[in-house]
């Protein structure tokens, strides 16, 4: 299996990758990105176009709205939304299917929201499925916090996930999305954070996920 490992930063991916005998058989290359949604649309789409791989994964850090999830946790991010690209209408914020910008079930959308396929490969993820939003700015008061968790439910937030599938999908490429969990979405408190944790967990697990894939095709 050929498979890229994405990140927006260097510092989610800590560990050099695992050397075993299946290394023949799983042959990983990493891509950092950058941070936000435009600077991974463009390196990832970049990329792409002049590489093919069977698998794609992206790794990194996320808030979670949903307090049932363990900080430090590993999640697998089956379904991504754009959730602040819009526009506020006094006290309401319009996404851009209400202001009829977009099909919310047209390619790639499918009600409004990014789905990853499921292929065989996804039997070895083996996490926690959740649903993730996508943001420019991420939450950190009350206000924002309320109006996302009425209009998206318990979720996830990371700054790339829901650009990370679009390219995905329009490329025709099998992914996935897995983050830990380094802080719950709260008025911003970075005391109460657990970066640290979630990033060695994050990379046990990718080592892990290395080592026991075994070479899946479509």
């Amino acid at each position: 299996m050929n498979m890229l490992i994405v990140g927006a930063t260097e510092g989610e991916i800590k560990q050099p990758l695992p050397t075993s005998p299946r290394e023949k058989r799983c042959n990983a290359s990493i891509l950092i990105t950058g941070v936000g949604m435009v600077a991974t649309a463009y390196v990832l789409t970049k990329h792409l176009q002049t590489n093919k791989y069977d698998f794609v994964i992206q790794v990194g850090v996320a808030g979670s709205f949903d307090r049932n999830i363990q900080l430090g946790e590993v999640v697998f991010i089956t379904t991504d939304q754009y959730a602040d690209l819009g526009a506020e209408d006094h006290d309401r914020y319009l996404d851009i299917f209400e202001m009829g910008l977009a099909e919310k079930n047209k390619f790639p959308f499918s009600d409004g929201k990014l789905v990853t396929p499921l292929f065989p490969v996804h039997e070895h993820v083996a996490l926690q499925h959740v649903n993730g939003i996508t943001v420019n700015t991420v939450s950190g008061n009350e206000q924002t916090i309320k109006r996302i968790t009425e209009r998206y439910g318990l979720c996830i937030e990371s700054m790339e996930g829901a650009a990370f599938h679009e390219v995905c999908l329009r490329e025709n490429v099998p992914f996935a999305q897995v983050r830990a969990i380094s802080n719950y979405v709260t008025p911003r408190d970075k005391s109460q954070w657990k970066m640290k944790e979630a990033i060695i967990n994050l990379n046990n697990w990718l080592a892990d996920f290395i080592n026991i894939i075994e070479p899946q095709r479509r």
